[in-house]
């Protein structure tokens, strides 16, 4: 099927031009079509650069001694159920078609506009050990050769029935009370005993179960009973569990960590708090590029049989390999990751907010240790196109959100370290490789979907995780990480 075309410039900012790949000596910039024609739906073939005339650019922190080499994988598949949409419920929560580009989805399967942290929690998952996390990036897709004009926009049609009986219901999901109760695993020392594991795991399990029965009592019971129904019994059963939990590292000639402020749970009338913000409003830079204007036009976006948006078409490539892997951190131990923790990797409106929060992310199998571009690779004969994305793994020990959704969680400096007051979590590198044949490459056929303003851009690649691991898993994994091992679920 020939897609539509938009006739368009590419764009050129001086930020973009300084960060082109150099390659043999000359840098690789986007440039516009001389005679107006349409270039490949914004992407135009010079921002496609053969990686074996790219000088090596990897660079890696010295391990010190205290490293922590573990890793952990998670197996959540590679979107075989096609759940695909164009929202982002971390940088414009509630909005639908906010992110006006499609979204790979593994993981978590209520991920939409309206996921909150209750949804996700009650969601089922693809990933195989159960982990409700969610994990979510733009699709690539291939183009066909031929241009075709674009067609008249259509009038956008009004939501189905059905569609508004589901958005009310999902808005009155986010809406209702929650139970909300701290985090444990994050306040679990860095290595728990071997002898003390089995034990944690089986109260940590209980922990949740404790905090599931008590969440389901909260949409039935009056807001005036509550404390007496719910958040009572609940305080009093979670702290006989972390006392049980304390025991266990005394036992084992351990100082006990101080679990005892975990105990306390609280009901919200409104997911609002939910996000652990300090200053409330969402500021952010995809927040504010995408703007109120979004907020307006809050329907379903008319989208074919094969998941086309406006300015983002052509078959979408599912990635042959899908990786998530937590590592640790080449200066020491690293804490387990609060649960709801939100996290952004890249700046889908780099073109619009400038490279400060770009990164490069395009390389080839067997070029990921040596090359990573802000171009579209074309890889040799054997290679295959691969995107690379470590998220930031120093968290300021408090917040699961910012109102920037960047500032409670930042990268470490350029030798690994976190900044004074922030500690080191867990970082996830999610990698995903494509089965797109030379041909495509070399003809400039392949793009990342983006917002139609970005025009394709690779600069512009990013990705987003929700930690919605039980506590007994990110237990398990920070554990494995620590320990030197190398774990896969």
């Amino acid at each position: 099927m020939a897609i539509h075309r938009r006739k368009s410039t590419i764009w050129l900012t001086a930020a973009a031009a300084a960060m082109a790949v150099v390659a043999g000596g000359a840098a690789v910039v986007a440039i516009s079509s001389s005679d107006g024609s349409a270039l490949a739906d914004g992407a135009d073939k010079s921002l496609f650069v053969d990686i074996t005339k790219v000088k090596p650019n990897v660079k890696k922190p010295r391990q010190q001694n205290n490293a922590t080499t573990g890793t952990f994988t998670v197996n959540c598949g590679r979107n075989e159920n096609g759940h695909f949409n164009p929202d982002n419920f971390i940088a414009q929560p509630g909005v639908r078609n906010g992110a006006q580009h499609l979204h790979d989805y593994v993981g978590n399967l209520s991920t939409n506009a309206d996921s909150n942290n209750q949804s996700l929690q009650a969601a089922g998952t693809t990933c195989k050990n159960g982990d409700k996390s969610a994990y979510f990036w733009p699709v690539v897709r291939i183009i066909d050769e031929e241009p075709e004009e674009a067609a008249p926009p259509a009038e956008q049609a009004p939501p189905k029935k059905d569609d508004k009986a589901q958005q009310d219901k999902d808005k009155a999901a986010k809406e209702a009370a929650q139970l909300e109760c701290p985090d444990v695993a994050s306040l679990l020392p860095e290595n728990v005993p071997d002898a003390a594991q089995a034990e944690i795991d089986k109260e940590l399990e209980n922990l949740e179960n404790v905090t599931a029965e008590a969440e389901k009592k909260v949409a039935t019971t009056k807001a005036q009973d509550r404390d007496n129904v719910i958040v009572g019994p609940t305080r009093e059963k979670r702290a006989a569990i972390l006392n049980r939990m304390m025991l266990a590292f005394s036992r084992q000639g351990q100082q006990a960590p101080d679990l005892n402020p975990a105990a306390a749970c609280a009901v919200k009338d409104k997911a609002a708090g939910e996000q652990g913000l300090d200053n409330g409003g969402q500021n952010s830079d995809d927040a504010q590029a995408e703007g109120t204007e979004q907020k307006k036009q809050q329907a379903n976006p008319e989208e074919g049989a094969d998941n086309e948006l406006e300015g983002n078409e052509g078959k979408i490539q599912r990635p042959a390999v899908v990786d998530l892997t937590f590592r640790g951190s080449p200066v020491g131990k690293v804490t387990a990751m609060p649960k709801f923790l939100r996290v952004l990797y890249g700046d889908a409106k780099a073109g619009q907010n400038g490279p400060k929060n770009a990164k490069a992310s395009w390389t080839c199998t067997g070029f990921e240790d040596k090359v990573l571009m802000d171009k579209y690779p074309i890889c040799p004969q054997g290679s295959k196109v691969k995107r690379v994305h470590d998220f930031p793994s120093c968290w300021d020990g408090k917040n699961i959100d910012s109102a920037n959704h960047r500032d409670h969680i930042v990268f470490p400096d350029a030798n690994g370290k976190c900044k004074q007051g922030f500690k080191a979590v867990p970082q996830l590198r999610i990698s995903l490789t494509y089965n797109i044949p030379l041909d495509v490459q070399k003809d400039g056929r392949y793009l990342v979907d983006s917002f139609p303003e970005e025009e394709h851009n690779p600069l512009t690649d990013h990705d987003d995780f929700a930690n919605v691991m039980s506590q007994k898993i990110m237990n398990r994994l920070v554990n494995c990480v620590n320990s030197g091992k190398k774990c896969r679920e």
